[in-house]
């Protein structure tokens, strides 16, 4: 008699954010965590088949890789089926994004749920996340995804980059806010949400620390030096 086997899980952009608003890994969540709290069915259900979805991605992008890669003869028959691949790289790339996008709306139960204890003022924030906020904040940045290589890219307005890493910190603190209506390849929208305008508002009204000067020291060293930024 053959045991069950769970099927095999796809890394997906959306794994950290997961566990972080569930308290769940994801393996624990596609073993048990379906039994576990309501509302976690419909996101190990939401995450299946997002996992399902970028195995997808996967298969066309490693088809077209291979299609490229100087194996098969330069003539049309290698031009159409480049051309089908790529609209079916698309296609699959389309239906993962609407699978995230499902996928988020399951989580924002748990989110709203959990957000007064997850968002921090500016002085929680590691300072390449504070960092990241401020770069944002005016004038908003784009997430996109890189169809060949699945590579994410946060970039403002101005050219700043921001690191995939500290927009994930950021989202799941809800202090930015994407828009998910777009696919990933042509780019989503980010801006900050109410908490993370309120994050930096609060930080620039917290008054400096005051330093005093003992009165044993040296002229020299008791000289206000300019500020640098």
């Amino acid at each position: 008699m053959s045991a069950t086997r769970t099927p095999s899980k796809a890394l997906t952009s959306l794994d950290a954010r997961v566990e972080s608003v569930t308290g769940w890994s994801i393996d624990a969540l596609w073993e048990t965590g379906v039994h576990a709290e309501e509302g976690l069915a419909d996101v190990v259900a939401a995450h299946r088949a997002l996992a399902d979805a970028e195995r997808g991605v996967t298969f066309y992008r490693t088809l077209l890789h291979r299609l490229s890669n100087g194996e098969f003869e330069v003539e049309d028959a290698l031009f159409q089926r480049i051309d089908r691949t790529v609209a079916q790289l698309q296609d699959a790339a389309a239906q993962r994004d609407e699978r995230a996008a499902e996928l988020l709306r399951t989580l924002r139960p748990f989110e709203a749920r959990n957000r007064p204890h997850l968002t921090p003022t500016g002085a929680d924030l590691l300072q390449a996340d504070y960092a990241a906020l401020v770069a944002i904040a005016p004038g908003g940045a784009v997430l996109r995804e890189h169809l060949l290589t699945h590579r994410m890219s946060v970039t403002t307005p101005s050219g700043n980059r921001v690191t995939w890493s500290a927009f994930q910190r950021l989202e799941t603190q809800g202090l930015v806010n994407r828009d998910i209506t777009r696919p990933l390849h042509t780019g989503q929208p980010i801006t900050l949400t109410d908490a993370g305008r309120a994050c930096l508002t609060r930080t620039r009204q917290s008054p400096p620390a005051v330093q005093t000067v003992p009165t044993t020291a040296p002229a020299a060293a008791q000289t206000a030096q300019p500020c640098r930024r």
